[in-house]
């Protein structure tokens, strides 16, 4: 694997790519939360996927492990994994590619294409939860604070989604629940909570959607 696309980006954003092997030594250090259909990870700067790509993988293993002979759960449970993940990243081609990427492994394992419901439910929480933007400032390359979607799965093919501002998670942290991203104290109040979305739902929720220009 190329670990630069070129030497102008590396002097100019510091770009590097994380190999391979690095990777899963520093997945191995949180190997337990790693392999956890719901546990949730953020990348601040996910590049064009390296360490996404990776943990969706990890969380499709647990998937399939556990559900592996019940269809309806297994892609279900895949895409509550694929919920629990997050990225922000400076470099819109990247976004673009990051987002491509984990649609393709989930796509695989599920084995739907392109027209299906869970595919293009998918794409819209890979649009909800990977971003374009600065994790320093906390900001869209727009200029608008970032926003992320809190996705829990209720059962029986239904998911709740909340939306909350990151500098408002990221200042409340010393009320975070076991560490996790989205606490419990009533400080965490959400921006906006939606009606519980079955996958239909959630496919017809991004029609519309445009990768490149939300990028």
């Amino acid at each position: 694997m190329n670990l630069v696309k070129s030497k102008q980006r590396v002097v100019d954003h510091g770009e590097v790519f994380t190999p391979a092997w690095m990777v899963e030594a520093m997945l191995d250090l949180v190997k337990e939360e790693s392999e956890r259909i719901d546990s949730r990870f953020l990348e601040p700067a996910c590049g064009s996927g390296n360490f996404i790509g990776r943990i969706l993988q990890r969380k499709l293993a647990a998937v399939e492990l556990k559900y592996g002979q019940l269809e309806f759960e297994r892609k279900h449970y895949a895409l509550l994994g694929l919920m629990c993940i997050y990225g922000i990243e400076l470099l819109a081609d990247n976004v673009a590619e990051c987002r491509a990427n984990a649609l393709k492994i989930f796509a695989e394992y599920t084995r739907v294409e392109e027209g299906d419901d869970f595919y293009k439910a998918a794409s819209h929480v890979l649009m909800a939860n990977i971003h374009h933007g600065d994790a320093l400032t906390m900001r869209m390359r727009s200029g608008e604070p970032i926003v992320f979607a809190e996705w829990g799965y209720l059962g029986k093919g239904k998911y709740q989604r909340r939306d909350f501002r990151l500098d408002v998670l990221t200042g409340a942290s010393n009320f975070s629940a076991e560490g996790s991203l989205f606490g419990k104290h009533e400080i965490f109040t959400p921006i906006k909570s939606y009606p519980s979305m079955n996958v239909r739902e959630l496919a017809t929720a991004g029609d519309g959607e445009d990768p490149m220009e939300t990028v």
